[in-house]
C-alpha cells in the first residue's frame, strides 16, 4: 500500500482505492436477462459490468426522491407551520395559460 502526502491533502494510491471497493457474485440470473443486460450495455458504449454498477448507482440515488407527490411534500411543509385547513385537490380543472398585457 502506497500513501503519499502532498501539503496538507492524502492521495491514495489506486491499488488501496480499489482494495475499499465493495464486490457482489450474483447467482442464478436468467439467460434473458443477461441478454438484455449485454445488449443494454452495448448500446450505452459500456461493458456489461459497468452497466450493472450504473444500474445500481441509479436505484440508490432514486432513494433519495420523495415517495409522496409534490402536493403531499408542500403541504406537509405547511402543516409545520400550523395550517390546518385542508388543501383543495386541483385534479380535473381545466389549465388556462396565463395571460400577460403588453
Amino acid at each position: 500500500m502506497l500513501l503519499s502526502m502532498f501539503v496538507s491533502d492524502i492521495m491514495i494510491s489506486h491499488d488501496l482505492k480499489e482494495a475499499m471497493m465493495a464486490q457482489f457474485v450474483v447467482r442464478n440470473v436468467e439467460s434473458a436477462v443477461k441478454v438484455r443486460l449485454q445488449r443494454r450495455a452495448r448500446r450505452n458504449g459500456r461493458s456489461m459490468e459497468e452497466e450493472v454498477r450504473e444500474i445500481l448507482r441509479s436505484a440508490v440515488s432514486e432513494e433519495d426522491v420523495p415517495a409522496a407527490g409534490l402536493g403531499t411534500e408542500i403541504a406537509s411543509l405547511f402543516a409545520k407551520v400550523g395550517l390546518v385547513s385542508d388543501i383543495p385537490e386541483l385534479r380535473g380543472h381545466e389549465i388556462k395559460p396565463a395571460t400577460f398585457e403588453p
